[in-house]
């Protein structure tokens, strides 16, 4: 087909989408108020309107179900709406009706334990995540902030006989704008949400030190709170607070253990006996294991399961237990018995992954979310009693799309330099999509996080419309393929993780469909980092890079990110403190090597965000504009670690698209 117009070139090839900045009379897009703007081109609507059907599908997130009711509560971001927000479901397939709004998403909330007489919300601001907690009346939808601005607040749990929340904070620094803390503690609090500042309510129960305590699960009697303490990705520990004295005992490890392994509470035994936690202390993956408190036994309940564990809850009445497995990059959900570890038998359940299994707190029904190729996040439920699987939602926004058409993803493996094996999930372009194919190259972040199979969202675009391979590797680092492949990339070894990548370029070019000549990486957070190490370090072997939110200098990162979790960060990249460390770190950040960057670069940033400073992306930028290099830069005042609205976003993504477009693009 050869296209009659500049237009409709747009969605017919990549090629023709890099010309149209060429074309004079097309109408081009306007920013959003709030997004500034470098180095980009003028960007056509056109471009914009033909990947918008793709754009607009949305899910629902499971948030909580109603204490005594056949309902629940969801995270959804409507088709024409600009953030993600709470609905409320009050059935099947039903109308979710909206409680919040707002310039702010909302995504986790929690009905009044009791009657569900009202529902605790989290919000930030701008993207800055120093999360404030807020009471919502669901008949009125009136709220009332009930936690003090200056701390980032996160949810623990509910001590559910008086309705009272446990609550855990931190102070904030924004460090970016030069402030500085030495020593961080974590406090945990106590309070009625429906009168928070009552002094005869409202207490701190402990001081935790450090900023890495999360979770939370309070004992049947309501006298001991399990937290976990991340310390790093492969070592995290277990604790009991007494709630009323404060007093906090380590039980896993055991103080007498001197013992390397990660360690994450889930649930208590009906008696308050046993704890349940997941472990990958007697192996290379995470079990679901069961402590005995009295006698400090252990007794490990999916041994024969070669993938993490990394979901697990009980039933209302203690019978079952519904675990998430990872396996192989999908989330596969299982019934056991919590005494012998046995497998219930499950009916068959929706194609895709099972991110998350929630049993309804008076009910022998779990809620599942299934994410597919075909769909995000897709809520149905399982009777148990029955064993029927009842859909509650269906993807909006589909108009213009056969989803069931679009392909599953596949698992590929090659080798790396050192022989060990690199996988990764390859979506290809459609059959009509003829001759080796540009391949975009998308980087997990984390650095612990993982790519998994599912529904791509957007990229769906470049794989249907535009004909481009979608490959997402998981370099060593990544989690999912056990505890020593996780630490693979720390300290010294961070740049291993880079040569994977070159490893994976490899690959691409012993495959008949795929182009290695014309490779793009790009990534978000650590993935924007790599998206910069690919750009210094495999300069010649890539067609260009675009990093969104991306570590530009490991010294600066770690000084300046906020001080709740720096000492995290420590652990798993290295301390800047030390010298040998920081000439270490200085070596290996792209801004020391921006002299090197050659090919065509996209920087995306939020102004707020409190995880990567915006000053990592400003500072790479000047450095390249300081020395005449071309990049696309863009700026958002209003947003934090990634772009949470749809305004915003959807620039960002047609930005997106024509500097893919122009650099993946054949010579002519």
């Amino acid at each position: 087909m050869k296209p009659s117009s500049c237009l409709l070139q747009a969605i017919a090839t990549a090629v023709a989408i890099a010309a149209l900045a060429g074309c004079a009379t097309v109408p081009t897009l306007t920013p959003p108020p709030a997004l500034r703007l470098e180095g980009v081109p003028p960007i056509p609507v056109a471009l914009l309107e033909s990947a918008q059907r793709y754009n607009r599908v949305a899910g629902h997130a499971f948030v909580d179900w109603h204490p005594t009711r056949r309902e629940m509560l969801v995270a959804h971001r409507a088709p024409d709406a600009s953030t993600t927000q709470l609905f409320r479901l009050r059935s099947p397939l039903a109308a979710p009706e909206p409680l919040t709004d707002g310039r702010d998403p909302v995504t986790s909330a929690q009905w009044e334990p009791r009657q569900g007489r009202y529902i605790v919300f989290a919000r930030g601001s701008g993207g800055d995540e120093a999360y404030q907690l807020f009471r919502l009346d669901p008949e009125t939808r009136s709220t009332m902030q009930i936690t003090p601005d200056g701390q980032r607040h996160a949810w623990v749990d509910w001590v559910r006989s008086r309705s009272l929340a446990l609550v855990a904070s931190v102070p904030l620094d924004r460090t970016a704008a030069a402030g500085r803390r030495g020593d961080v503690a974590t406090t945990l609090s106590l309070f009625d949400p429906l009168d928070p500042l009552n002094p005869a309510t409202r207490r701190v129960v402990a001081e935790l030190p450090g900023g890495g305590w999360f979770g939370g699960e309070v004992s049947p009697d309501e006298s001991q709170l399990a937290l976990t303490r991340y310390v790093s990705a492969t070592e995290s520990e277990v604790w009991l607070v007494d709630l009323a004295s404060g007093q906090r005992r380590r039980v896993l490890p055991a103080p007498t253990e001197a013992l390397r392994a990660s360690h994450f509470a889930h649930a208590w035994s009906r008696d308050g006996r046993q704890l349940f936690f997941t472990s990958d202390r007697a192996g290379e993956f995470r079990e679901l294991m069961r402590l005995d408190l009295a006698s400090g036994a252990l007794q490990r309940l999916t041994a024969d399961t070669p993938w993490d564990v990394h979901g697990a809850e009980p039933s209302h009445d203690g019978r079952r237990m519904a675990v998430i497995v990872n396996a192989d990059g999908r989330d596969e959900v299982r019934l056991l018995d919590p005494a012998s570890g046995a497998a219930w038998p499950l009916p068959a359940l929706p194609g895709g992954s099972i991110t998350r299994g929630a049993f309804h707190p008076a009910a022998d029904e779990l809620a599942l979310v299934v994410n597919s190729a075909q769909g995000p996040s897709q809520i149905h439920t399982l009777d148990l009693a029955r064993g029927t699987v009842t859909a509650w939602t269906h993807p909006v926004g589909t108009e213009g799309l056969d989803l069931a058409s679009l392909p599953e993803p596949g698992i590929v493996r090659w080798k790396s330099f050192d022989g060990r094996t690199i996988s990764g999930v390859l979506n290809l372009p459609p059959a009509r999509f003829t001759g080796r194919r540009p391949v975009v190259m998308v980087m997990h972040g984390g650095p612990e996080s993982q790519a998994k199979q599912g529904w791509i969202g957007r990229l769906n675009y470049l794989t249907q419309e535009l004909g481009v391979a979608v490959l997402q590797p998981n370099v060593r680092g990544s989690s999912g393929y056990g505890k020593t492949f996780l630490d693979l990339d720390n300290g010294g070894l961070r740049e291993d993780s880079v040569k994977d990548m070159g490893s994976a370029i490899d690959w691409v070019a012993t495959q008949p469909r795929l182009d290695a000549a014309r490779v793009l990486v790009m990534g978000g957070s650590y993935g924007g980092y790599m998206a910069l190490a690919a750009s210094t370090r495999l300069a010649g072997r890539i067609a260009g890079a675009s990093s969104t939110v991306g570590i530009s200098n490991f010294v600066s990162f770690l000084e300046n990110t906020e001080s709740y979790r720096r000492d995290l960060r420590r652990v798993e990249y290295g301390d800047e403190r030390d010298a040998t460390m920081r000439a270490f770190l200085q070596g290996i950040s792209p801004l020391t090597h921006a002299d090197k960057i050659t090919r065509p670069l996209m920087v995306v940033q939020g102004r707020n965000d409190p995880r990567v400073p915006w000053t990592e992306s400003e500072q790479i930028v000047r450095r390249l504009q300081a020395r005449g290099t071309p990049v696309w830069y863009l700026l958002a005042d209003n947003e934090g670690h990634g772009f949470a609205r749809r305004e915003n976003a959807d620039f960002y993504f047609a930005a997106q698209l024509l500097f893919i477009a122009r650099t993946l693009a054949p010579e002519r």
